[in-house]
């Protein structure tokens, strides 16, 4: 084939792609299914019976050409004074909470299942990315509050980035000895270095975006931010994701105060979210295409056990370490409170913490049951090299949970989300002051001025 029918035939493919994507969201709008599963049902099906493709699935086609769309328009939407409360539980669930999973998962394969330890985390690692997007949806369409969705936003922004990192490290551990010293030197300084790289391009983007004038430049500017970024990380053997990740939160709060126009404002808006839609679409199809159903019989075994530890470890880490984070937070508001009340009178108290940083409890079903697998779980499973210690069945324990996860849990994620996440109970603080009683009207030429009620 010639090089311009390869290119004719390449742009035939995203066209029926993109009709593909446009018409199963509508159905599955009608028939009230999460669109992402709809579509990851849609790729099994043609994967298994008609196989129109003739492109190979690659992982670069998820990790370099879809992944930084779906990263930079999450963190650019990301809203850091509704992060701000959360940023330690975040920090929990896509830090320690990914060295965790991982573990959990590994152990499981390993003692269960009887898979080497090295392969074993290898694949705890690839199921350590979470993938909420079918949850966001819901999120969306229920009217949520916003700082549970910035939360499972951020987490997964970041989660991917950290999973990637840790799945490097894993798979650098089956042909080579690597000490824990090394393991925790290299995860940080990739951090540290990755997330520097994004602030810097991230200012610079600021800066430059309000003084152009023309909002279709200011646009091509933040393609080539997002994708320049995660190139610029990627060729320096760092984290692509999590310098996308920062470029699109510094864009997103400090380009917006340096002055962006509303038009300019309202264009990124809109062609942001209109490519993140293609991408999640391709994303979900693709991840359809890749999966072979027939292959995941024979190692029905290990994904009951993977299956299993995901869960346990994703329990763990929302109910022990999120919601450990709760209750220490909490008993240092009152301690905070107790102590301003026994200062003498006349002696400044200090600022008491705002109520926004509460945590309700009911939002930790819905963390827990977000913590879906999907597009990078699977791209890393491809990326595994042809000739990498017993690569089929890896990939086929991998493919199977994320099936799991968005069969099961993405098209339960309504039920959870309408029972616990429209929105939390009153704080303490709040109860109090609505169930105080409202100060009677100061009659007019009465000795003092009323006072208004404290909220």
């Amino acid at each position: 084939m010639s090089s311009g029918e390869t290119t004719l035939e390449l742009i035939r493919i995203f066209v029926l792609l993109v009709g593909a994507a446009a018409l199963v969201t509508i159905l599955a709008r009608r028939i009230r299914l999460p669109y992402t599963v709809a579509l990851v049902a849609a790729g099994l099906v043609t994967g298994a019976f008609v196989q129109p493709l003739k492109v190979a699935i690659t992982p670069e086609l998820v990790l370099v050409v879809l992944l930084p769309a779906l990263i930079f328009e999450a963190s650019y939407q990301t809203d850091f004074s509704k992060l701000r409360p959360s940023i330690a539980g975040v920090f929990l669930l896509a830090g320690p909470g990914v060295f965790v999973s991982a573990a959990l998962i590994a152990a499981a394969l390993h003692f269960g299942a009887g898979l080497p330890a090295p392969q074993a985390f290898v694949v705890g690692a690839m199921l350590s990315a979470t993938d909420p997007a079918a949850v966001i949806a819901t999120f969306k369409r229920l009217g949520s509050p916003r700082r549970l969705s910035t939360l499972v936003e951020a987490e997964s922004v970041f989660n991917d980035g950290t999973g990637i990192v840790v799945f490097a490290i894993a798979a650098a551990y089956v042909t080579r000895p690597v000490g824990p010293m090394e393991i925790g030197f290299t995860f940080v300084s990739v951090a540290l270095v990755s997330t520097a790289l994004g602030a810097v391009a991230g200012y610079a983007a600021s800066r430059i975006l309000p003084s152009v004038g023309d909002h279709l430049i200011e646009i091509s500017l933040s393609v080539v931010l997002a994708y320049g970024t995660y190139l610029a990380a990627d060729a320096f053997h760092q984290s692509g994701v999590i310098a996308t990740a920062v470029a699109g939160i510094v864009l997103g709060n400090y380009g917006r105060s340096r002055g962006l126009s509303p038009k300019t404002e309202e264009a990124l808006d809109t062609v942001w979210e209109f490519v993140a839609f293609l991408a999640t679409a391709f994303v979900f199809l693709v991840v359809g295409f890749a999966i072979p159903v027939h292959s995941l019989v024979t190692v029905a075994v290990p994904i009951a056990w993977a299956i299993v530890a995901a869960l346990a470890g994703r329990a763990f880490i929302v109910y022990g370490l999120l919601g450990g984070w709760r209750l220490v937070r909490r008993a240092w508001r009152r301690r905070s409170v107790a102590a301003a009340k026994s200062r003498p009178r006349g002696v400044a108290k200090p600022a008491r913490p705002a109520d926004e940083g509460d945590l309700p409890f009911e939002w930790l079903h819905v963390v827990f049951w977000a913590g879906l697998r999907g597009a990078v779980s699977t791209a890393l499973a491809l990326s595994l090299p042809n000739d990498f210690p017993n690569r089929a069945q890896l990939q086929a324990i991998t493919f199977g949970v994320v099936l799991f996860t968005l069969i099961i849990q993405a098209t339960t994620a309504e039920v959870v989300v309408g029972r616990w996440g429209r929105k939390g109970k009153p704080t303490a603080a709040r109860r109090a002051a609505a169930s105080a009683p409202t100060p009677e009207p100061v009659p007019s030429g009465a000795g003092e001025p009323s006072s208004e009620p404290t909220s």
